[in-house]
């Protein structure tokens, strides 16, 4: 864990005539990595979270960091959940590295309950399909946001966005794989062979998933925030559903152990529902959802291949190994048998 100088930042943020001028200010860590540390800053009665790059971090995360910022600030003002904007810090003599300011959120993150939904929504079933409405709902309110009159129109290059997937992905898998994927050429064929029914640019995500919202405490689910712009672009923002669905289960009653993954989707509605509440939202087909499943399925495996080749003796990143090669075979078994032409 990386500590910062309280003074310096106390300092900037009289200067830049933040909350709690003058108070003293405390900070308190509360998550971090190799790409961000997040702490807690409290001056008075006024607190937010500041975030930025470890120190170790590769010198293109201050880009990134910045890249998220601009991000939340968009957002302000917008119906979408996100952490408000409150400050930013090009400046990396300040705290060493680029950092920004975001509101604090009283709420509770899925990544934080150990795979126990906290209450009412563990033991009362009947409280979670809201769960599942309200994240199809985060990304179909951010799909309608304005990214052009909201200043985000250099953040991505939505022009020949699909046209460029394959050939991107495979070249970066190219240049990280030692074994052969099975599924892989079934489904890269089948992608160079298919697009959308259409393509709206929208303002994406990029890793739209429980892990990264948070809610508000109690029943009815309610979502507080988005959170983790990292992977965040102008894309097609139907990507981001079929990253959240991908791997939702095919019944949600008894869902197989290997659809869990780190929630309990026991009482979701299915995935049929969600993808209707989303486009009931966000006022975009979904006629042509398979193509972008197979999509998310493949990338999310040429993804998680880069974990599993830098793994090591790292039990995390080893147990991504058979994760890919079933979301490899899954990707191939819906081109073969998805009747999207």
């Amino acid at each position: 864990m990386s500590e910062i100088d309280v003074a310096r930042l106390a300092d900037w943020m009289d200067n830049a005539g933040l909350a709690g001028k003058g108070e003293p200010l405390e900070a308190r860590f509360l998550s971090g990595g190799t790409q961000n540390v997040i702490y807690a800053i409290r001056r008075g009665e006024h607190t937010c979270v500041l975030r930025m790059p470890p120190a170790g971090a590769p010198p293109d995360r201050d880009k990134g960091i910045l890249r998220e910022w601009r991000i939340i600030e968009a957002l302000d003002g917008t119906d979408v959940p996100h952490t408000a904007a409150v400050g930013v810090c090009a400046d990396a003599d300040v705290l060493g590295r680029p950092f920004y300011l975001m509101g604090f959120v009283d709420g509770w993150s899925p990544m934080d309950t150990h795979g126990r939904w906290p209450e009412p929504f563990n033991s009362d079933l009947s409280t979670r399909p809201a769960l599942s409405y309200q994240l199809a709902e985060g990304i179909a309110l951010l799909s309608k946001v304005d990214w052009q009159a909201r200043g985000l129109s250099d953040l991505g290059r939505p022009d020949g966005f699909h046209e460029r997937q394959v050939d991107r992905w495979i070249g970066f898998l190219d240049r990280i794989k030692n074994r052969e994927l099975p599924g892989l050429d079934v489904a890269t064929d089948w992608l160079r062979t298919h697009k959308p029914l259409d393509f709206i640019p929208g303002l994406m995500h990029g890793d739209y998933q429980f892990a990264n919202v948070m809610y508000r405490h109690g029943a009815p689910a309610t979502m507080a925030a988005i959170v983790d712009w990292e992977m965040g672009t102008v894309g097609d923002p139907k990507l981001d559903l079929a990253w959240m669905v991908q791997s939702w289960p095919a019944d949600t009653d008894n869902p197989a152990p290997s659809e869990m993954g780190y929630v309990d989707m026991r009482g979701m509605p299915s995935r049929d529902d969600v993808v209707a509440h989303y486009a009931k939202v966000s006022g975009r087909q979904v006629d042509d959802l398979d193509y972008y499943l197979v999509l998310a399925k493949w990338k999310l495996a040429i993804v998680l291949e880069q974990g599993f080749q830098r793994a090591g003796d790292d039990e995390k990143l080893l147990a991504f190994g058979p994760v890919v090669t079933e979301l490899m075979r899954a990707a191939a078994d819906l081109a073969e048998s998805t009747d999207y032409r």
